[in-house]
């Protein structure tokens, strides 16, 4: 956990580490150095800290390559997170350091089954999708076993044991049949006050349950590890997080200075960096730039290094977001949660923040290739227009009559965001979740330069591998001068006698 990450007081002995990048594994670094006695400077190109955790407000302005700059008119308090979305509760690193700075955070409301599925033609709320293939399943099992097609798979007793527990799972009939919708799934009429009994829904069919392939990912996504409940974000946005870290080495950060060259000077290194083509030296450097940056930037790096950086593949994630009066709770009693489709916005995302307020902000596209690998691509290449059309329409299937109360969109286009270019860097990973040689070089030092970021963790696309691959670098930096403290002392004990 953060708080039981420390360096030993002083280990730094006033040695010089230049930080490129304020983004999440940057400032944990810094943060981690600074307090050990390291000498610390931090670079970053943008005008905030926090990379890809960012956070949206009014009167920001969005700037994306080859398009024209958008300007956030959000009322105020009102917020979109244009990256970083949710916060698992195992994600412990990050968790530790909101804990340490008193980052207050709240339940985000990663799924809820009264929200719509929109595929094939059809929106039905995910309760009635998600109960009913659990029937249909079982309904499907029982049969096999009835007809004794499984009586190779299981011995007598426990075909018997898993046969009864399938009538119960899948509110089966005395038959085995799934013929009607079970409570679970919702009601055809809610029940209410004295005579007011509910009524069931008609049991969906297999073919309506499973219209296209894009419906998979939805019905495995909350079996996912880091999108298991509870889920969390900080009271106010995402980029809480990284404003309270930057808060402690603030002195130390310098924004809008974009790394033009990484060189070494013998055993020392030196930062070229802008405007006005400055230079920063030091003992070290920890690099927590993107490898699809850092390819580019002129450097000193040897040859596996260099060949290591070429051809990562970085997810070109697109959201919108629109302010509204808050229908989907006033009509639809939907408090936080996502919906699902198989148009190219792919999700929709509720607020979990300020429930029954007037207003708030629906993230009315993440698209990230949910539902089809391709749509990142083809959804990044609209225009904005474009992007705000799709996602109208989107909302209007779901919530008819209310895609009219959508304003002030914005869209943020990973893929197009200076100095991102994605949003976090995707591993075709092997066997067992190995990454290959690739991979291993990029965790190598380059003598005094050391290297985080997501990309460099198996948490990849999250706050905490960024968290976590800064403490291993930092980790090798202080071994580094520990073992340099030793040799010098050697040498002073074998010059003395």
């Amino acid at each position: 956990m953060a708080e039981n990450f420390e360096l030993p007081a002083g280990s730094g002995k006033g040695k010089s580490v230049v930080i490129l990048g304020a983004g999440i594994a940057g400032l944990v670094a810094a943060y981690e150095l600074d307090r050990a006695g390291y000498d610390v400077t931090v670079l970053e190109a943008r005008d905030r800290v926090g990379g890809r955790v960012w956070t949206v407000r009014g009167g920001d302005k969005i700037v994306q390559t080859g398009r024209t700059d958008q300007h956030a008119t959000f009322d105020q308090g009102l917020y979109f997170n244009a990256g970083a979305a949710r916060i698992p509760s195992t994600h412990r690193v990050i968790l530790g350091y909101a804990r340490k700075f008193g980052v207050k955070l709240e339940s985000f409301v990663n799924d809820n089954r009264g929200a719509g599925w929109d595929f094939g033609g059809h929106v039905r709320p995910e309760r009635r999708m998600v109960y009913d293939l659990h029937g249909r399943v079982s309904e499907l099992l029982a049969k096999a076993i009835d007809q004794k097609a499984l009586d190779q798979a299981m011995p007598k007793g426990e075909l018997e044991a898993f046969r009864q527990f399938l009538q119960f799972y899948g509110f089966l009939d005395d038959k085995g049949a799934y013929a009607q919708a079970s409570f679970a799934s919702g009601f055809a009429s809610e029940p209410g006050g004295y005579a007011h009994a509910p009524t069931q829904l008609p049991a969906l069919t297999l073919k309506e349950l499973l219209p296209n392939r894009a419906i998979g990912f939805p019905y495995f996504f909350q079996s996912i590890n880091d999108m298991q409940p509870t889920m969390l974000q900080p009271v106010g946005g995402m980029d809480a997080i990284a404003r309270a870290i930057h808060a402690q080495v603030k002195p130390r950060v310098t924004l809008n200075s974009p790394v033009t060259a990484i060189r070494r000077i013998g055993e020392r290194v030196r930062i070229e960096h802008g405007p006005g083509n400055r230079t920063t030296e030091a003992d070290f450097a920890i690099v927590t730039l993107p490898a699809n940056l850092l390819e580019r930037i002129p450097n000193d790096f040897s040859a596996p290094k260099k060949a290591a950086l070429k051809g990562i593949n970085y997810l070109p994630s697109v959201k919108v977001a629109f302010e509204a009066p808050r229908f989907w709770e006033t009509d639809n009693d939907l408090f936080g949660g996502l919906a699902w489709t198989d148009r190219l916005n792919e999700n929709v995302i509720y607020p979990s923040d300020g429930f029954m307020s007037p207003k708030g902000v629906l993230v009315a596209a993440y698209v990230a290739g949910w539902t089809n690998q391709d749509n990142p691509q083809r959804f990044a290449a609209l225009s904005d227009a474009e992007r705000f059309r799709v996602s109208k329409e989107s909302i209007e299937a779901l919530h008819p009559g209310k895609s009219q109360l959508l304003s002030k969109g914005v869209t943020v286009g990973w893929g197009l965001v200076p100095y991102s270019e994605g949003v976090g860097a995707l591993w075709n990973e092997g066997p067992g979740g190995a990454r290959g040689q690739q991979y291993a070089e990029l965790l190598k030092p380059e003598g005094p330069i050391y290297f985080a970021g997501e990309h460099l963790s198996y948490v990849g696309l999250w706050q905490e591998g960024a968290a976590l691959s800064a403490h291993e670098a930092i980790k090798l930096l202080q071994a580094r001068v520990a073992d340099q403290g030793e040799t010098r002392n050697d040498r002073i004990v074998r010059t003395a006698g």
